[in-house]
């Protein structure tokens, strides 16, 4: 895949990018502590960054159909590079203000819910070979797992020494990197061909111009929601992620530090418990490399089974080596659910309508996770920690079980047209203007 001319230079330039996204919210956390500030006024910043993630998301995806995906992300970085630079100023003169980093912040989100529909669109156009599709998300799943283990790490320690200013300029600069990568692609989007009137397949490489499509933005939403819901495999997993969030991950994420302090030792303890986290999601993306499951879907909800591991290890009161192993599982079958569930949606959801049926599958996967976090602390002092936590990896066995009995999940290929999705194609694809 790095053989391939663009493809190597969006994952160098996509690849930076992250490092300096990982970087960032160690930053702005220390921006506002440092700046007087206490829990509520972090959770007012950290919350004005996720919100405009999932408001605008699906207005992201129904852009990037209309004017392709790698315009839609150039502009994305453009804006990111340009409001971290700002932020970066106020912090080094001594001016940013609570009201200043929170709109900031909430700029930087927006950029972020543009982009992310976006990125999921792009990638098959930059792979030559629909087999390689795989070898693609697994990279990019990569280059994201190691940004998370490398990037806390470099900001605590240019924080420390530079404070947080420091790492706000170096975040800017890799936003440009990755701007100049996509200004070098040679491809445009698929969802470009489709908006000159005609029809592109996923993972087609397309060099028309980018253009605009008639018809209002309902129309199109509409016409993403028919894609979405018209697949039974993809919304069901779509509903299994959203609960995911909700019941598992979101609990841990509040009640794992909590429990790491009470008994496991503390903040070192719960970083080596994350780190290793990373560590096993980078494992599981070499695992990935070059594998290609005749039953893609199936093997990625197998794969889920271990995120019921760290939460019911730290709900059995084990010893810190079992919750490190545990989430070593959890974070290996991260990658490999992650990079066979975007393939696969990438090969089977026609090209003109897969950035907003991505940016439906990320609303519904992401939408009740905050809920999850503002619900799993008072939750806990009712039940305890460990009855929340208990559930939650008693809930993921159960729906990983039963999203195995659902016959599209279970009998899902990369070849064949199955009877569930053959007759949602052809109107997807006419309705864009393609047919």
């Amino acid at each position: 895949m790095l053989g391939e001319r663009d493809f190597r230079w969006f994952f160098v330039g996509y690849a930076t990018s992250l490092v300096g996204s990982s970087m960032a919210p160690v930053a702005v956390a220390f921006a506002v502590l440092d700046g007087g500030g206490g829990g509520t006024e972090l959770g007012w910043v950290m919350a004005a960054r996720i919100l405009p993630i999932v408001l605008v998301m699906l207005f992201g995806g129904v852009v990037a159909d209309r004017l392709g995906s790698r315009r839609v992300m150039l502009a994305a970085d453009v804006l990111r590079c340009a409001v971290q630079g700002v932020f970066a100023v106020l912090l080094l003169t001594g001016h940013a203000r609570l009201w200043a980093m929170v709109l900031l912040v909430a700029v930087w989100g927006l950029g972020e819910g543009v982009f992310l529909p976006s990125l999921g669109a792009l990638v098959p156009s930059l792979v030559r070979r629909e087999e390689r599709l795989p070898d693609a998300n697994t990279l990019l799943g990569l280059a994201r797992s190691v940004s998370t283990v490398a990037g806390p790490a470099l900001a605590g320690v240019i924080t420390a020494g530079y404070g947080p200013g420091a790492v706000l300029v170096i975040d800017a600069v890799t936003y440009g990197v990755g701007a100049l990568a996509l200004a070098r692609l040679s491809v445009a989007s698929p969802g470009a061909k489709a908006a000159a009137g005609e029809t592109a397949t996923a993972g087609e490489t397309v060099t028309a111009g980018e253009g605009g499509r008639e018809g209002s933005m309902v129309a199109d939403l509409r016409e993403g929601w028919g894609a979405f819901r018209s697949r039974r495999w993809l919304w069901v997993t779509t509903v299994q992620m959203g609960l995911f969030n909700l019941l598992v991950w979101a609990p841990f994420l509040v009640l794992g530090p909590l429990t790491a302090q009470r008994e496991l030792g503390g903040a070192r303890a719960w970083g080596l418990v994350m780190g290793v986290y990373g560590v096993g999601a980078v494992l599981g993306g070499l695992l990935m490399l070059g594998r290609r499951p005749g039953r893609p879907l199936a093997v990625a909800t197998v794969a889920t089974i271990g995120w019921a591991l760290p939460s019911a290890s730290l709900a059995a009161g084990l010893p810190l080596g079992w919750t490190v192993a545990a989430a070593l599982v959890a974070g290996s079958g991260s990658a490999v659910c992650g990079s066979l569930y975007e393939s696969t949606l990438q090969r089977w959801v026609p090209a003109e309508v897969l950035a907003r049926v991505t940016a439906f599958g990320g609303l519904g996967a992401f939408v009740l996770g905050p809920l999850g976090l503002a619900a799993a602390g008072p939750l806990a002092d009712r039940v305890g920690v460990a009855a929340v936590l208990a559930f939650g990896a008693g809930w993921q066995l159960l729906a990983a079980a039963a999203v195995l009995a659902v016959r599209a999940v279970r009998r899902r290929g990369w070849d064949g047209e199955p009877v569930a999705d053959a007759a949602a194609v052809e109107p997807a694809r006419s309705a864009a203007g393609a047919g």
